[in-house]
């Protein structure tokens, strides 16, 4: 094995024991937590000539994700990597977690998508612990920007970008946009079922692409970097429910890690992994969380109440990790009833700590000219017009 000092991954690895037992944790390896730090550098091994592993030497991270055992863990809907280089050749081989091991769940595979120059060249579900994809094969040169995506959410499975290999120069980050924006949802900024407009069919990572989703499409609007923090389901007092509340289901208690997932990969889940928030912080969030509440919530004034109070609490957890950021606080593709008490928070919010840096923004409810997705989740046309709406409020509170 070759080394080479340009292979230098800035990255520290503590670890301390969780203060309790993770939801839908049930291994060991959840009950360590591990924190990524950048003031001490190691040097990673280069393997032979014209291969590289995923780390920030070599490619721009999308979203959050995490560079250990030599591969570039993602999680999170949209987390990925993206890089330049010219040559005749492309291939990226990926790592599936325990949920890739598994024979027909096919509900629950990892969907990736691998794009060439912007046009997408792969869509495929992880049914294999570890797969190689030829991204393009040419006979002359080419200049290529490859770009690897996480098409599904964190909770059913993730994946690792393994190594690239190239036939051609080596391979370099691309730059990063001027502006950095990161939103927080549940199934709506997941892009569930965008991909099966049958409003009785139910859950699947086949059916579901981030990039589909109106999320994604504020930040393509806008030009700008993202990252995606949510997960289907969750909420922020309760997971969506018929009956009783869900409290497990909350994303609050996810927002600082990796991701969550009920699987593992190497034997931990990305909610051991601390997220460092210092990496790069974002200049508008966006929350989107209320819909699953709502499902416990109904017309019940206490309930609405614990929400109220709940949100107040998310907000200043939000803060205390990302003080310079404009917060936008939304809700209604699915329906609206929680809204007043979106606004009610905010207001709440900003008497007891005096932070004007937020605006609340309700979105349009979906219509039936536009289509219903599986279990009655938003069609595309009904995200793209989300999308419209979020980036003209984007635009014009930050002058983008």
């Amino acid at each position: 094995m070759k080394f080479n000092a340009k292979k230098v991954i800035s990255m520290l690895v503590a670890s301390v024991m969780l203060c309790g037992v993770m939801a839908g944790c049930t291994d060991e390896t959840s009950n360590q937590e591990t924190t990524i730090e950048e003031e001490t550098q190691m040097t990673a091994p280069l393997l032979e000539d014209g291969v590289f592993y995923a780390d920030e030497t070599n490619v721009k991270l999308l979203g959050r994700t995490n560079f250990e055992d030599n591969m570039l863990w993602c999680a999170f809907s949209g987390s990925g990597a993206e890089f330049a280089f010219t040559g005749k050749k492309a291939e990226i081989t990926i790592k599936g977690d325990t949920a890739s091991a598994i024979k027909n769940n096919d509900d629950n595979y990892s969907r990736i998508a691998i794009y060439l120059n912007g046009e997408r060249v792969v869509d495929d579900m992880l049914n294999e612990t570890e797969k190689t994809y030829t991204v393009f094969e040419s006979d002359t040169d080419i200049d290529a920007v490859v770009t690897v995506v996480k098409l599904s959410e964190t909770a059913m499975s993730t994946f690792a970008i393994k190594e690239i290999k190239v036939d051609g120069t080596d391979i370099r980050p691309t730059e990063e946009k001027e502006h950095f924006v990161e939103f927080i949802g549940d199934s709506i900024t997941c892009g569930y079922g965008v991909d099966d407009e049958n409003r009785n069919h139910h859950f699947s990572t086949k059916t579901e692409d981030v990039t589909k989703a109106y999320a994604y499409k504020t930040a393509q609007n806008l030009g700008i970097d993202y990252s995606m923090v949510s997960v289907s389901g969750y909420g922020i007092i309760s997971g969506y429910t018929t009956d009783k509340k869900v409290s497990e289901q909350t994303l609050p208690q996810y927002y600082t890690k990796l991701g969550f997932c009920y699987g593992s990969l190497n034997g931990v889940k990305p909610q051991a992994i601390v997220w460092d928030f210092t990496r790069r912080q974002p200049d508008a969030i966006v929350i989107n969380l209320g819909t699953n509440d709502d499902s416990y919530c109904q017309n019940d004034a206490e309930r609405q109440e614990e929400y109220t109070v709940a949100y107040v609490d998310f907000l200043k957890k939000v803060r205390e990790y990302n003080p310079d950021a404009t917060i936008f606080c939304t809700l209604g593709v699915m329906g609206a009833r929680l809204f007043p008490c979106v606004e009610d928070a905010v207001a709440r919010y900003t008497e007891e700590t005096g932070d004007t840096n937020i605006h609340t923004m309700q979105f349009a409810q979906q219509q039936e000219a536009d289509g219903i997705a599986a279990d009655w989740h938003p069609t595309e046309a009904t995200h793209t017009k989300a999308a419209e709406k979020l980036t003209e409020k984007i635009s014009s509170v930050m002058g983008w």
